[in-house]
């Protein structure tokens, strides 16, 4: 006898509802403004029944492919190949970025003396699930960016300056966990999400429909 809807665990039903807009959206059964309005809706869902409203009246079933494909798009990637486990970032009246395809070491320290950094790690590979960020800012700060799926732990001592941090930290056991320490004086550095999951699922609905339109022209 199969579960009642009410009883299934809240996020297996979510990306279930999910694989199915996103194959319809590729499949330009629904479109992209059909698309993001009942994704908006199941991310505000209160209940299973809600969520599975937004579907009811789509027949197209999601093929394998989808769900695999969004579970690569949306775990966190980690580095094959051994990298440094210290790196240095130093900026006096001066800035610097690291963003795009880089290897995370086990400890990154940050020194900013009235100038700053821009570290993203939305795309970044990591080496360990533990990352230690090493901040000491003087006048300055710096600014990072972390995904949805990553626990961000702050233990920053501040004087006269602070650390903002607007990141989630609602991400599973086995995320990676980076654990910000050092010193702000005059200073402090700010930590948000770069790309919301609601983004993520949109970017992630348009390859599909990429990669659909593709394979059949």
């Amino acid at each position: 006898m199969p579960v009642i809807l009410e009883d299934r665990p809240r996020e297996q039903v979510k990306e279930e509802v999910i694989d199915v807009l996103v194959y319809n959206y590729s499949r330009e059964v629904i479109s992209n403004e059909a698309f993001e309005r009942r994704l908006d809706a199941v991310m505000d869902a209160k209940s299973n029944a809600e969520m599975m409203k937004e579907i009811e009246d789509l027949d197209a079933t999601p093929d394998d492919a989808i769900k695999q494909q969004r579970e690569e798009s949306f775990s966190v990637n980690y580095a094959h190949e051994a990298t440094e486990d210290e790196d240095w970032i130093v900026n006096v009246m001066g800035g610097s970025d690291r963003s795009g395809h880089w290897t995370v070491p086990k400890k990154l320290n940050i020194v900013s003396v009235m100038g700053g950094s821009t570290i993203d790690f939305t795309d970044a590979q990591f080496s360990t699930p533990n990352v230690t960020i090493n901040s000491i800012a003087i006048m300055g700060g710096d600014k990072i960016y972390v995904p949805e799926n990553v626990n961000v732990v702050c233990k920053v001592f501040c004087l006269m300056g602070g650390i903002d941090n607007k990141a989630p930290s609602v991400a599973k056991r086995n995320a990676p966990t980076i654990t910000i320490t050092g010193f702000a004086l005059m200073g402090g550095s700010s930590i948000s999400v770069r790309k919301t999951i609601k983004e993520k699922f949109i970017a992630f609905a348009n390859q599909m429909k990429m990669a659909f339109g593709k394979e059949h022209r």
